[in-house]
């Protein structure tokens, strides 16, 4: 019984903001007010039903247009595309975390693993506590056979956020399915479940732990 690790939407805009509520980020773009982009540390706040972040960036229009353009092409599953225009975009702004999230995310989806893992290393070392960062970061490293690392990439993002439903699913999933570790896959699936309290499948997955471990108590 596998189940897909769930993975992020695209951050949509210079200036992101992101919530685990379900409601879709809010994003505007600051007008450019110079040649060399200008981006300020990524601002991670608690919102009620979740978190918002933003990063402020002044930058030239080109730079402007190339990520808002690299995000259309990605959304349209156009890849290789998107990632050239992010490449370019990165060089031309290095600091701005929400492109190199971006980054790794389409990397991840053409399974160039390895880009991914340093694109996402390079939104942390940016921005250390982005949450978003590292539960990409944690997919990735759960695909590479990374699961200790993975399972510390998601642990600190519940760490920075304890209400962050899919760092708590992504961990879960981990535990359960690839290193079989009953307790956590359980805690984390109804940590999950008391955020997303209307997800049937997940009940099924806990009904099934449940089971498990009680078998496991009962055994000499």
């Amino acid at each position: 019984m596998r189940r897909a690790a769930l993975m992020l939407l695209l951050a949509p805009a210079l200036l992101v903001g992101c919530a685990t509520s379900g409601s879709k980020p809010r994003s505007t773009v600051t007008e450019p007010v110079e040649t060399r982009p200008v981006v300020e540390p990524a601002r991670i706040e608690q919102v009620p039903g979740g978190f918002t972040i933003t990063q402020p960036v002044h930058a030239p229009s080109e730079v402007r247009s190339d990520f808002e353009a690299a995000v259309r092409l990605l959304k349209q599953e156009k890849y290789a595309d998107g990632i050239a225009l992010l490449v370019k975009v990165t060089e031309r702004a290095p600091d701005l975390t929400a492109a190199q999230i971006d980054l790794g995310i389409a990397y991840a989806r053409t399974d160039d693993l390895e880009k991914a893992e340093a694109s996402l290393k390079k939104a942390i070392e940016l921005s250390p506590k982005h949450p978003v960062a590292l539960n990409e970061l944690g997919l990735v490293e759960r695909r590479l056979g990374k699961y200790a690392e993975a399972r510390a990439s998601y642990e600190s993002a519940l760490a920075q956020f304890p209400g962050f439903e899919d760092a708590h699913r992504n961990l879960a999933i981990l535990c359960d399915l690839y290193t079989k570790d009953i307790t956590c896959a359980l805690d984390h699936y109804e940590a999950y479940s008391r955020i997303v309290w209307n997800d049937p499948q997940v009940g099924k997955w806990i009904a099934d732990l449940r089971n498990r471990k009680a078998q496991q108590e009962k055994k000499p």
